[in-house]
């Protein structure tokens, strides 16, 4: 079995993890790589699994960084709230005994690709894990973004911004924009528009296979669009960004033990009480 270690080298207990886990990993692996800089180019590997040590912000980094050739991902949790990294660093051993074995269970997600294109030309493509975003700066006026779906005029967003979430990212900034939450295998895009002026425009869901192409009718002299929390260009008027499903797809090792529901009540506080138990709490 054949690996790479990625991490976050600016945390520090990030680094020490990496350095407390390099000989339990060589019990069950060749190592071929550690990369704590996110700058090595991995497209020259063969793995059979990456191994990223960090939270959720660690693992898009992660997939940023690996670009067209996904490996499958062991994401150990060092973060706070970890609904990718899921595996604890006390459960990497037992994935790792589990691995030398057989093959280890797999779940696609679905990536985006997004073009931002000028005069008829590619300015910047990026891949997207979690979402492709427009963003508000200062001043801070109201954004009016175009919405066309399949060369489709769908409507004009007026508010802060708009995100096109894929199901990964439908628990990210799009949740707290009041999105819906979507499993994360399906191939769907969450449409949530960030602070809408119209009360009516709600978040929409539609299928993956669309192509989506965002104009910003007033952009201000810092409107952004943002791929998973990084700027990675400034909007103008003349400006046309594309999103559409990505060829590479985000494979995401799944922990022994651990379930989608399970995930969600874990992470988001689900674990409520049920009626009858609160009554026998109280009288008790």
């Amino acid at each position: 079995m054949k690996v790479i270690v990625l991490g976050y080298g600016g945390r520090a207990d990030v680094v020490k993890e990496v350095e407390r886990f390099l000989p339990i990993i060589e019990r069950y692996a060749e190592i071929l790589l550690v990369d704590l800089s996110g700058e090595k180019d991995l497209s020259p590997y063969q793995a059979d699994y990456v191994i990223v040590f960090g939270g959720d912000g660690s693992i898009l980094r992660a997939a940023r960084q690996m670009g067209k050739k996904q490996f499958p991902v062991i994401a150990v949790n060092l973060g706070k709230l970890g609904f990718l990294a899921d595996i604890s660093p006390q459960e990497l051993e037992g994935v790792l005994s589990l691995a030398e074995h057989s093959r280890l269970p797999v779940v696609d997600h679905l990536m985006l690709s997004s073009e931002l294109v000028a005069q008829g030309s590619v300015v910047v493509q990026s891949l997207a894990l979690n979402e492709v975003a427009i963003l508000n700066g200062p001043p801070f006026g109201l954004l009016d973004v175009e919405l066309w779906v399949d060369g489709d005029l769908a409507t004009v967003y007026s508010g802060d911004g708009l995100i096109l979430a894929t199901p990964v990212g439908s628990t990210a900034h799009s949740l707290s924009a009041g999105g819906p939450i979507l499993r994360k295998d399906l191939d769907a895009i969450v449409i949530c528009p960030i602070s809408p002026h119209t009360l009516s425009n709600r978040p929409v869901v539609d299928s993956a296979d669309r192509v989506y192409e965002l104009r910003v009718l007033n952009p201000q002299p810092n409107t952004a669009l943002v791929i998973d929390g990084c700027t990675v260009g400034h909007v103008r008027a003349d400006h046309r960004i594309y999103v559409r499903r990505a060829d590479p797809r985000f494979q995401l090792v799944s922990a022994p033990g651990h379930s989608y529901y399970r995930t969600l009540r874990e992470k988001l506080g689900w674990g409520g009480q049920t009626r009858a138990n609160n009554r026998s709490t109280s009288s008790s």
